[in-house]
């Protein structure tokens, strides 16, 4: 697995992880599982956003998140596009298919 796979696979468990499920780390993961069912309008599109940003700056340290964004969007299903620079080089990484459910 490579660098880049690595990160990718970490953002999602990050993501994916629902905060207080975690016996010894209940603070770990995010908000995200608790909107994906939320009607699809701005105030949801804040949340979300603000959601993946707060988990991310918490949990990820090897990233700096500039840009979130829908990729797509449907019940129950969001596909999100994250645009970040990897602190250790400062080079840009982009991932376009998060798949949150």
């Amino acid at each position: 697995m490579d660098a880049v796979e690595h990160l990718r696979q970490s953002i999602l468990d990050i993501l994916l992880t629902p905060i207080g499920s975690r016996v010894h780390r209940r603070d770990y993961g995010s908000m995200l599982p608790r909107l994906v069912d939320r009607p699809m309008n701005p105030q949801f599109v804040s949340d979300l956003i603000e959601a993946t940003a707060t988990a991310l700056a918490r949990w990820e340290p090897r990233i700096r998140v500039e840009r979130i964004t829908i990729v797509a969007g449907t019940a129950g299903q969001i596909k999100l596009g994250l645009y970040a620079f990897r602190v250790v080089d400062n080079t840009p990484l982009q991932i376009n298919d998060l798949v949150i459910a």
